[in-house]
């Protein structure tokens, strides 16, 4: 009797959204990745909504937000209570970006769909695979092993290998064939004719360049904005392919003694280089055969200064400088600010490596380019004062008082509802009417908040380059 497969994209399969496949293997219900875009927009989720209290087991391939964005709020909303399975970086990795993506929302607005508390929930109990391990699952599982192989695109990215009964199902998507300076190239070609393979083709129709050629580009863009007076911005993800651009810059700047100073600044950019420099034995075997015969780790980066607030760069105020900051997308965070500061200036540069998101900032930028006026909303958190602090806290208040009173009720409830059960139980005679007595409760709930928005026509004089 054969095994029966059965594949649904939930999201990603049609155009340019967010990785999510649902993959059925006799029954047993995987989840392929989990992904949601720097919007949050909830409406993206409804196809997982209908089938998430259903899945038995969660891969994830890729640690950034388009394949893991949206597993905190699948997990706190829509009832995903599977186990997760994931290499050691992608856990790591995974871990930090959804750091810096919530951080990066909470400072400039109130933020529910998840919170920090949710992401801890959410990683604490992650299985880690290494690569090539085969992991066999129990239970309704029975039989089924799956194992993680090298993808070549991310660190710890993987190829997912599902085996039940000799047939092979791969899952996988983002992958890279070309070797890189902190990563090997995909183990793809190894697999030999599985019976199943997911995969995708966003990258195909680009046509690819000598990858010497492309760096030199990258950084001779760089130079002659940085030469003529003007700073550079890149944004990037927060724990991706940011990671070999810092091995880029690294290598170029000291081969031509540059000075010009870089930083890396997002909310976690420290946490994120101290992992990834315990993670050599995931890396390229140039960087474990480095390590192994000099111990020199490429991630003691030189030239690069690893910041997690803007304060340092508003101490250089116009001298010329390299910025990585996340988010790529430019709809928040960090390179959302930095943009808007550099804007006016012609001199300046931003430089992108990758495709923006769809309906993003950096889209709308990459497809139609300045010079022309760019609208963007910029928002503030900023702390309440006078009156307005003294309305929150007396709301506050208020509705603390209620929360006691309600508590109240509540326990006068169940003593007088135990009670009467003892005098039931006790005297065979007494009747109990309350049941036909409905009461009911109604809890008013308020809340206040403030949003300072300051929309404005900036004036996008500056360059914008895509290097892909």
């Amino acid at each position: 009797m054969g095994t029966s497969v059965q594949v649904m994209p939930l999201s990603g399969a049609y155009g340019e959204g967010p990785l999510c496949y649902l993959l059925a293997v006799d029954g047993f219900r995987f989840l392929l990745d989990c992904g949601w875009t720097d919007h949050c927009d909830p409406a993206l989720l409804q196809p997982l909504a209908r089938v998430a209290p259903t899945i038995d087991a969660v891969l994830l391939s890729h640690p950034d937000m388009m394949h893991l964005g949206a597993l905190p709020y699948a997990i706190k909303h829509l009832g995903l209570s599977a186990p997760v399975y994931a290499t050691e970086p992608v856990f790591r990795l995974g871990l930090l970006t959804m750091y810096d993506y919530f951080l990066s929302r909470w400072q400039v607005a109130d933020f529910d769909l998840f919170s920090l508390d949710d992401i801890d929930a959410t990683f604490q109990n992650v299985v880690r695979l290494k690569y090539s391990q085969n992991h066999l699952l129990n239970d309704k599982g029975e039989g089924i092993v799956i194992a993680p192989h090298v993808s070549g695109h991310l660190l710890g990215g993987t190829v997912w290998k599902i085996t039940k009964d000799g047939e092979d199902v791969v899952y996988a998507v983002d992958f890279n064939h070309r070797k890189e300076r902190h990563l090997n190239g995909t183990a793809l070609g190894s697999f030999v004719r599985p019976a199943v393979l997911i995969t995708d083709a966003y990258n195909a129709l680009n046509n690819q360049v000598y990858k010497r050629q492309q760096d030199q580009d990258f950084i001779d863009s760089m130079v002659k904005v940085l030469s003529s007076g003007g700073s550079v911005l890149l944004p990037v993800d927060t724990a991706g392919r940011v990671l070999e651009l810092l091995l880029i810059m690294e290598q170029y700047w000291a081969q031509r003694h540059l000075v010009y100073p870089i930083y890396f600044l997002t909310n976690v950019s420290t946490s994120t280089v101290d992992f990834v420099k315990s993670f050599l034995e995931w890396m390229s075997d140039s960087i474990s055969k480095s390590f192994e015969h000099t111990r020199d780790n490429a991630f003691l980066l030189r030239h690069v200064s690893l910041i997690i607030n803007k304060e340092e760069l508003e101490k250089l105020g116009d001298a010329p400088k390299v910025v990585l900051a996340s988010m790529s997308s430019l709809e928040v965070g960090f390179s959302h600010d930095i943009f808007v500061e550099m804007a006016n200036e012609a001199k300046n540069l931003v430089l992108f490596t990758e495709k923006g998101q769809f309906g993003t900032l950096a889209r709308m930028l990459q497809v139609d380019p300045p010079p022309k006026a760019v609208k963007v909303t910029m928002s503030k958190r900023v702390p309440l004062v006078g009156d307005e602090l003294k309305a929150y806290e007396e709301e506050q208040e208020r509705i603390k008082k209620e929360e006691v009173l309600k508590a109240s009720i509540s326990k006068e409830k169940e003593l007088k509802a135990s009670h009467e059960s003892n005098a039931k139980a006790s005297d065979p005679m007494v009747v109990d009417a309350s049941s036909s007595r409905k009461s009911s409760n109604a809890s008013l709930q308020c809340f206040l908040s403030l949003k300072i928005l300051l929309t404005g026509m900036t004036s996008a004089r500056l360059s914008i380059l895509m290097i892909i």
